[in-house]
C-alpha cells in the first residue's frame, strides 16, 4: 500500500501533467477558409428577336462583311445583327456573347454562344440592348425539341455576357477584297480568338519584320475602317502598294498582335490567306 505522501505526490504530478502536456482532442485551432475568386458570371438583361430563315444564318451575310462565312464553320450560324451598344459601328463585328432565356416554358435556361456578324439599327434595337439572331441561333436556346415553339414567340427577354472568343486552334485569316487592286487593298479581317474585334490596324509593306522600316522608309501605317470588319489601304503617292503585307491588330481591349507576311506577295483579289497566328482565346 502506498503511502499517504506517495499518493500525495503522484495526484499533483499529474494535474501539471494537465498543464505542460498538450491535450488532444479537446482544442484544435480554428480553420480558415482561404475565399476564391467567384467564377460566376455576371449577366445583364436585353431583348432577342430572330430574322431570316428559321434555320438559317439570319441574312447569310450582313454589315460586318463576312458573308457566307456566317452560315459555315466556326460560326456555324450562331450569330446575331447586335444593337447599336452591340454593332458599334462596325468595330463591335467578332464580339462574342453568350445569350440565354428563361422567360419562356420553351427556354432551356443554357446559354448559347453568338458572334455579332450584322447591325440591327432601327426599331426595338435603338431603345435597348438588343440581340436579333439568326434563326437558328434563337431556336438553340430551347429544350430539345422545342424550337420551333420558341421562335413562334417571336421576341424574348434575355440575359447575355460578353465572353471570349474561341475557334478552337484556327488561326486569323485576312480576306482581300474582289475590288481590291495594286493601289488599293482592302481586307476582310475574321477569326479573331479572344476578344473578337478590333479597334485598330496597321499595315506595313514589303515585308519588313514588324517594329521597323521598310525598305522605303515607312513606318507602320494605319489603316481605315472602310465597313464592318472591312479594313483599307490605298495608295497616295501614285506608287503601287509593296507586298508582302504585314499586320499589327489592335483588339477591342487593346491587346495588340503583329502577323508577319500574312499577304504574300503575288497576292489575287478575292482570296482568303490563313495566317499562323491568333490572339489567346
Amino acid at each position: 500500500m502506498a503511502s499517504p505522501g506517495t499518493l500525495l505526490l503522484a495526484t499533483v504530478l499529474v494535474i501539471l501533467s494537465i498543464f505542460v502536456s498538450p491535450i488532444s482532442g479537446y482544442w484544435k485551432p480554428s480553420r480558415t477558409r482561404t475565399r476564391r475568386p467567384s467564377s460566376r458570371r455576371s449577366w445583364s438583361s436585353g431583348g432577342a428577336t430572330w430574322y431570316g430563315s428559321p434555320y438559317g444564318a439570319g441574312s447569310d451575310g450582313g454589315a460586318c462583311g463576312y458573308q457566307s462565312a456566317v452560315g459555315q464553320h466556326p460560326f456555324s450560324s450562331m450569330i446575331a445583327a447586335g444593337g447599336p451598344s452591340f454593332f458599334k459601328s462596325g468595330k463591335g463585328c467578332g464580339a462574342c456573347y453568350q445569350v440565354k432565356c428563361t422567360g419562356n416554358k420553351a427556354c432551356s435556361g443554357r446559354p448559347v454562344t453568338v458572334v455579332i456578324t450584322d447591325n440591327c439599327p432601327d426599331g426595338i434595337c435603338a431603345s435597348e440592348d438588343h440581340f436579333d439572331m439568326s434563326g437558328t441561333a434563337f431556336g438553340a436556346m430551347a429544350n430539345r425539341g422545342m424550337a420551333d415553339r420558341l421562335r413562334s414567340a417571336g421576341q424574348l427577354k434575355i440575359h447575355y455576357a460578353r465572353v471570349p472568343c474561341n475557334y478552337n486552334g484556327m488561326n486569323i485569316v485576312f480576306k482581300v477584297d474582289a475590288g481590291s487592286n495594286p493601289f488599293y487593298l482592302s481586307v476582310l479581317i475574321i477569326y479573331q480568338a479572344g476578344d473578337g474585334d478590333l479597334s485598330a490596324v496597321d499595315i506595313m509593306q514589303g515585308g519588313c519584320a514588324p517594329g521597323h522600316h521598310n525598305d522605303h522608309g515607312a513606318p507602320w501605317m494605319a489603316m481605315k475602317q472602310s465597313w464592318g470588319a472591312l479594313w483599307l489601304l490605298q495608295s497616295n503617292n501614285g506608287k503601287p502598294l509593296q507586298a508582302p503585307f504585314s499586320f499589327r491588330l489592335t483588339s477591342g481591349s487593346g491587346k495588340v498582335l503583329e502577323v508577319t507576311n500574312a499577304i504574300p506577295s503575288g497576292w489575287t483579289a478575292g482570296t482568303s490567306y490563313s495566317s499562323s497566328v491568333n490572339y489567346a482565346s
